[in-house]
């Protein structure tokens, strides 16, 4: 029994420890600082041999002064003994620290933290009158102890605030600094306008084209409107909404809407309210703002504070903004030299591909730019954007008189009021806001407000149509609706004003369909210019546009022709401009073929019909179909390798590093060959309607520019009639089908073009507004 007890050893308290040795001037320090004022007090009232030392020392330290500094300097000398004891003695030091001292601290734990606190203020302040009385009683000569220094407080303090010195002193500090505050006052006012609710017309039902963002919004307004359902169930109210999306799609009239619904208040905040030339004036807008905000929230429960242009606010770089919630728009382009003949899904797959990010790293930052981020950009200033994010997170403290008095005496503040304010931004660069400000408690809702599907552009377009005397049925509405993919709101108005315009200028009231045709071309193409071709020139035009518009007749179903022209507009000598059959979100591999091949149709054209020559308006054409082809064999997966160049570690409109580049110097011979098959496919086509491509071009000399109807019935067979006579691809699945079911069921599927999707329109697409269909340069 012994020998399992032998194992169970109880560990050995470890040796008391001593106090760690002072170094000698940490020991005699204050000593010697006591010392010198002594002497400086005693050596300049002696006055030998009228006066002695002693004399002096001994009506020094019958003063209380004299006993202050004799009593600090006895604290002292005590106060070293007891070190220089606790460093020689282990005992000695373990009863102060663990016993004395610690059975101290052990009894006030004993007590809650808040009581603690108090009893320490009251020393505190019991410390500070003492110290009060006896300035007082040395400094005052009409004070004759510190007790009356203390029941005559109120005489002395009054006393000394409205001595002529201390009152001079005082104005000019007021001055001073009242001038700063003039000046800081001035500059931190605008930027800010306030719209009571009676003076807000816009109601949800203005807002045309964004139904589904809509609903998504009213759920935020039944949180406001009603706080109690969701925090009585132990949640909290959203407190911001981003909405982010391409210019013109009813961001700042959504944010409108909502407080026109709700009747709160609306307070605008313009792009530049916190853009200032000093630093903290932005800080004390953010400030003002905010106490605007909380007031109004209190008056009419609740207010909504609407930034516009969010992405002025800046941000403190680092991360940056989530980048899975964000898309990088293409921007849309003209004319052949830049593949506008293109479907518009090539186009945006193509410009998407070329303007994604690619690098690996971050770019070295200059000294200069450590320097001046933050500073001058930013949003404002230094600390700009930092206090707008501790004001958005909702952290609320008491405030008040009334509070500031109650805890001068000890008790507990009041709880704040439940402020109920609705931040609402709205931006199109929704990767420049600052990570910390999109968090969940500052924005809770992100909405994507983008272009319109197409049932949406028939609602808005019927709805602004609706404003004007027209003479549209519904079926060129429904045209129309189609006609306009990647429109805005605004820019639906715009195509509506435009017609009301050129309708005006025919000694017209009413807009009829040929004015919004021209208007929409007008706004899309711009005005053709005055310049003509030679007649020789024309032809060569005509013949090279007419060759794309019979490739892209025959060969294309995802795409139909809205209009085709020789009219030089700008840098652009004639185009042939495409629209998507639907809103589509993928596109194949046949029909990125087929677009090569419409590219290339102007070279073979140019060759058939001038004797194997061709002129230098085809470069465009042929460097658009190269491109096309490199992205299908080293970027979307269409060629024969399972390699991907997307991920370079540079990036360029087909610069060095681009993904284009790569695949041109890995696969070089196999886009060759692309480019000669397809090339031999669309000669074939032409080849066998030649007399079309002569009759389209014959028209186009005459008239200039021809819709995708009249190339329709000239060529006498409907768009894409060699597609759905002869299917490729993915296409062939649809024609097995064999019936409309399996067409409709293909549709929702994949997107088709031969079936409809029957639920209803598609969510809004992110792509860019269509890129027109070219031609020649």
């Amino acid at each position: 029994m012994a020998s399992e007890h032998e194992g169970l050893k109880t560990p050995e308290a470890p040796p008391p420890q001593t106090r760690r040795k002072a170094d000698t001037w940490d020991r005699i320090k204050l000593l010697v600082l006591f010392g010198i004022v002594l002497v400086a007090v005693v050596g300049t009232r002696v006055n030998s041999p009228f006066v002695t030392i002693g004399e002096v020392f001994g009506e020094f330290v019958r003063q209380p002064a004299g006993i202050l500094l004799v009593t600090l300097i006895l604290w002292e000398v005590w106060r070293q003994i007891h070190y220089l004891l606790s460093e020689r003695n282990a005992r000695y030091h373990e009863f102060w620290q663990k016993r004395f001292f610690g059975g101290l601290e052990r009894g006030a734990s004993r007590l809650k933290p808040w009581t603690r606190f108090r009893v320490r203020r009251f020393f505190k302040w019991i410390l500070y009158v003492i110290l009060y009385a006896f300035l007082a009683d040395y400094l005052i000569t009409a004070v004759s102890s510190p007790t009356q220094a203390i029941v005559e407080s109120p005489r002395i303090i009054l006393g000394l605030l409205f001595n002529e010195n201390t009152l001079r002193v005082l104005i000019i500090m007021v001055i001073s600094i009242g001038q700063f505050v003039a000046i800081f006052w001035f500059l931190s006012r605008g930027g800010m306008d306030t719209i009571l609710p009676e003076e807000i017309k816009t109601r949800f039902r203005d807002v045309w084209g964004q139904d589904h963002v809509l609903d998504l919004i009213k759920e935020n307004i039944a949180f406001l409107e009603k706080p109690d359902a969701i925090e009585a169930k132990g949640g909290y109210i959203p407190s911001g909404i981003l909405l982010w999306g391409p210019p013109g799609t009813g961001k700042t009239l959504i944010a409108e809407s909502v407080a026109g619904e709700t009747g709160r208040p609306f307070v605008f905040i313009e792009p530049g309210a916190f853009i200032n030339m000093f630093f903290g004036i932005g800080v004390l807008k953010v400030k003002g703002l905010y106490r605007k905000l909380r007031k109004l929230s209190l008056r009419h429960g609740g207010v909504i504070a609407f930034f516009d242009e969010a992405d002025a606010l800046g941000s403190r770089g680092g991360m940056g903004a989530p980048q899975g919630q964000f898309g990088h728009g293409a921007q849309a382009l003209t004319g052949c030299g830049n593949f506008s003949y293109l479907s518009p899904m090539t186009q945006k797959m193509l410009l998407d591909t070329l303007e994604q990010p690619q690098t690996d790293e971050a770019p070295k930052r200059r000294l200069l730019d450590k320097v001046m981020m933050g500073g001058m950009g930013g949003g404002g200033g230094m600390g700009t954007l930092q206090a707008l994010l501790t004001e958005m997170n909702g952290l609320t403290k008491p405030r008040g008189m009334a509070n500031r008095m109650r805890k001068a005496f000890g008790f507990r503040p009041k709880p704040p009021p439940r402020y109920r304010i609705l931040h609402i931004m709205a931006t199109n660069m929704p990767n420049a806001l600052d990570e910390a400000m999109l968090r969940p408690g500052r924005i809770d809702r992100i909405y994507k407000v983008g272009f319109p599907s197409r049932e949406g552009r028939r609602t808005t377009l019927a709805g602004y149509l609706a404003k004007v005397k027209h003479t549209l049925t519904e079926a060129q509405v429904d045209r129309l609706a189609v006609a306009t993919p990647y429109y805005s709101g605004a820019r639906i108005k715009d195509l509506v004003n435009e017609a009301l315009i050129l309708a005006i200028r025919d000694n017209r009231e009413v807009i009829e369909w040929n004015d919004i045709w021209k208007a929409k071309a007008l706004k899309e193409l711009g005005p053709p210019d005055d310049a003509d071709y030679i007649e020789r020139e024309r032809h060569a035009v005509a013949v090279h546009e007419a060759s794309h518009a019979v490739a892209a007749h025959v060969l294309r179903v995802h795409s139909g022709i809205d209009l085709v022209t020789i009219q030089r507009r700008g840098n652009i000598g004639g185009m042939v401009k495409n629209l998507p059959v639907e809103d589509r979100f993928t596109q194949w591999k046949s029909e990125f073929e087929t677009d090569v091949m419409v590219s290339l149709a102007s070279l073979a054209g140019e060759r058939m019909f001038f004797g194997d020559d061709n002129s230098s308006g085809v470069t465009a054409d042929l460097s658009a179909a190269t491109k096309v082809s490199a992205l299908m064999e080293g970027a979307w997966g269409m060629g024969a390798s399972m390699m991907s160049y997307v991920d370079t570690t540079e990036t360029g409109y087909g610069g060095a590093g681009s993904p284009i580049s790569a695949s041109l110097r890995a696969h070089r011979e196999e886009i060759d060959a692309r480019l000669k098959t397809l090339y031999d496919r669309v000669w074939t086509l032409l080849d066998e309607h030649r007399d079309k491509v002569l009759a389209i071009s014959a028209v186009l000399e005459e008239k200039k520019t021809i819709s995708g109807d009249e190339v329709a019935e000239i060529m006498g067979t409907p768009p894409g009639e060699r597609q759905m006579r002869e299917p490729t691809g993915w296409r062939t699945i649809d024609e097995a089908a064999g019936a409309a079911r399996g067409r409709a069921a293909l549709g929702k599927l994949a997107g088709s073009p031969n079936g409809q999707n029957e639920d209803g329109p598609k969510e809004e697409e992110s792509e860019p507004e269509p890129v027109e269909a070219g031609g020649a340069d």
